[in-house]
């Protein structure tokens, strides 16, 4: 009885244990059931996603950069298609080390490794950086081959910049460069952050910088199957990038070659413009540079040539220099004395050599002077007596509200970045400019040397050019602008640029008139008779001898006492023909002496050009170059029988014809 009593409480406890058992599974069931609910319904699609992640990756595709073109179709900025060898630092142990045992595959110069180092003090560590630009295929198949032995390195096909004419223009192109990061962080704060994915490279100057929204095209996308590893499977989605649009230039780059050709080793700038439209004809500044350099990282050697050059070849002369005007001042000078009735044409001023004003004398053509001079004749022989009274009947301010709508010391608003304003002075203008009390009043002598363009006055060749413009045009001012039109890259439609309405500044036709007439005097018995002579046009100009330095009142300039530095600056402005004008100029070559010998000669050679059809012969060439230029040497060619000028890459192409290898198709890595 006890055994059978002992065997029931056993079972009774084996049945307790096995519904807590089968509760126990029955709770883990219902928990996994849970679980699984959870996951195959709640969080179905944020896992879905997820998943989908681990096997696709969205890669940005980088637009091809549009094209930069001159008005006939010369190409100035396109790309090319080349494989680089780039490194990733933050994915590198010891960097020189891993670099030494790179070199040892392909060749990598000490060239190559300095700009690699200074690119990678501009970069963050986990960027990937060229150390080898341009590879062969040879060089890319052998580093394919050892890839293993290089991690963190990589083969990239890439499209690069491209400069065709070299340092032809360069400083109204520009150029490109890596994204830094201030401009990284200006980009942030914009709505083109998404458009930059996967570029690296931005407009730094010129119209590349200046138009880098028409130039840079739209970014597209890959979504891409990746393996475990995250290489590459297949192409499962794709939404194309949209290249960059052509941007057509004003410029006619067989005008900018010649005169660049004219200065050659000298230093100045050219600013030559259509008085009717404000086309930028030509957009000189020497010594120039090459752009080339820039695309891929300039090594240290080249930047510090360039950057420590005393010639300064990176400085724009046209768009930042600003110099006195000197005589080229007088003609305007002149209208604003007819304008505000200071002067008549026939009022006669007497010019005995020099003029003394507050027991200070002021000097103009050495002791003799040119006798009774009226208007006409004060442009013609280049009076400076004539001016020092009129300035000071004037006064400063009356000056400056006459000339600022000219442009002088006024923003053009041209449409390339970086334009300084100069200095058109005014007694407001030096209240602002000095500090101390005792400097900030203005003196009555301080006005007279601004009549011949000399004193404060400082402004750009751009300014003179638009001003000259003005003059040619009847009082009639347009903005200068380089882009002229905008070739849709897809469409292929090239819509002109819209350019603001001209402003009618309201002078009399009959003032402008006796100044104009003037100036064609001083290329018919004036002081550009001589470089003008035999011409098949007439032309209107004024010469100018600018100052470098300021020499004192009992002192005589004698330039072969001064550093080369020193010596006056040649400047030049003019228009042709003189009855319609077609272009205006405005030009300086740095301390050449007078403007008739030095500056005045290259601009007989751009009207020659310009309106005649002609070029010069070679030995005219290295004539002017000399700084010994006159009438025309030898005999001038006609444009079309000139060898190397820049030209269209056919006749006729429009920019979509354009050669362009267009992207590389990245090969499979091994």
């Amino acid at each position: 009885m006890t055994e059978l009593k002992d065997v029931e409480r056993e079972l009774s406890r084996f049945r307790r244990r096995l519904l807590v058992v089968g509760l126990v599974v029955v709770l883990c069931f219902m928990g996994l059931f849970a679980r699984l609910v959870h996951l195959q319904v709640v969080r179905h699609d944020d896992l879905r996603a997820q998943a989908e992640r681990n096997r696709t990756a969205i890669v940005p595709v980088a637009p091809t950069r549009g094209h930069i073109l001159d008005r006939n179709g010369v190409v100035l900025a396109s790309n090319y298609s080349a494989y680089t060898l780039e490194i990733t630092p933050s994915k590198v142990g010891p960097l020189e080390p891993a670099i030494d045992a790179l070199s040892e595959v392909i060749e990598v110069s000490a060239r190559d490794r300095r700009r690699f180092k200074k690119l990678l003090e501009e970069s963050r560590n986990f960027e990937s950086l060229p150390i080898r630009t341009r590879l062969s295929d040879e060089e890319v198949a052998r580093f394919a081959a050892q890839r293993y032995r290089f991690p963190g390195m990589d083969i990239k096909a890439r499209l690069f910049r491209q400069y065709p004419q070299g340092e032809l223009g360069a400083h109204v192109v520009g150029y490109i460069g890596r994204i830094n990061a201030a401009e990284k962080a200006r980009i942030e704060e914009t709505d083109e952050e998404g458009n930059y994915k996967g570029t690296e490279y931005i407009g730094k100057l010129g119209v590349e910088q200046s138009y880098e929204a028409e130039l840079h095209g739209k970014t597209g996308v890959e979504q891409i199957e990746t393996s475990a590893g995250g290489r590459a499977v297949r192409r499962l989605a794709s939404s194309k990038a949209t290249p960059g649009n052509t941007v057509v230039l004003s410029l006619d780059m067989r005008l900018q070659k010649l005169v660049e050709d004219l200065y050659g080793d000298r230093r100045g700038a050219l600013v030559a413009l259509d008085p009717k439209t404000g086309e930028v004809l030509a957009f000189v500044s020497k010594p120039t540079y090459d752009p080339n350099l820039f695309v891929e990282g300039i090594d240290q050697e080249s930047w510090s040539a360039l950057n420590e050059s005393l010639d300064r070849p990176l400085l724009n002369r046209a768009l930042r220099g600003t110099y006195p005007p000197g005589s080229t001042y007088k003609p305007f000078m002149a209208l604003a004395a007819l304008e505000t009735g200071k002067r008549r044409p026939g009022d006669i001023t007497y010019d005995a050599g020099s003029w003394t004003f507050g027991g200070h004398t002021y000097r103009s053509h050495g002791d003799g002077g040119l006798g009774a001079v009226d208007m006409h004749r004060s442009i013609v022989k280049s009076s400076n007596v004539y001016y020092y009274s009129l300035a000071n009947d004037m006064g400063v301010d009356a000056m400056y509200n006459f000339m600022a709508p000219l442009g002088f010391g006024q923003i053009t608003g041209i449409d390339i970045n970086g334009e300084v304003r100069g200095v058109l002075p005014s007694q407001a203008w030096k209240r602002k400019a000095y500090r101390r009390p005792e400097q900030q009043k203005w003196f009555a002598g301080e006005t007279i040397s601004l009549g011949i363009g000399q004193g404060y006055n400082t402004f750009t060749m751009l300014q003179l050019a638009q001003a000259t413009a003005i003059l040619a045009n009847n009082g009639i001012k347009h903005k200068p602008h380089l882009v002229v039109a905008v070739e849709d890259s897809v469409q292929g439609q090239r819509v002109p640029v819209p350019r603001e309405p001209p402003v009618d500044l309201g002078f009399k036709r009959e003032n402008v008139s006796v100044v104009r007439r003037a100036l064609v005097g001083v290329t018919q018995e004036g002081t550009a008779t001589k470089v003008f002579s035999g011409a098949a046009y007439l032309s209107g100009g004024k010469t100018g001898t600018a100052q470098a330095v300021t020499i004192g009142q009992k002192s005589r300039y004698n330039a072969s006492k001064l550093e080369e530095h020193q010596r006056d600056h040649a400047v030049y402005m003019a228009f042709a023909p003189a009855d319609d004008p077609k272009i205006a100029i405005a030009l300086i070559v740095e301390n050449a002496g007078w403007g008739a010998e030095a500056a005045a000669p290259i601009a007989r050679r751009v009207f020659d050009f310009w309106v005649a059809g002609v070029y010069p012969s070679e030995a005219d060439l290295a004539q002017v170059r000399a700084g010994k230029g006159g009438p025309p040497a030898g005999k001038p060619r006609p444009i079309s029988e000139v060898p190397d000028l820049p030209s269209p890459p056919m006749l006729g192409a429009s920019a979509a014809q354009v050669p362009d290898n267009g992207p590389v198709q990245l090969a499979q890595r091994p």
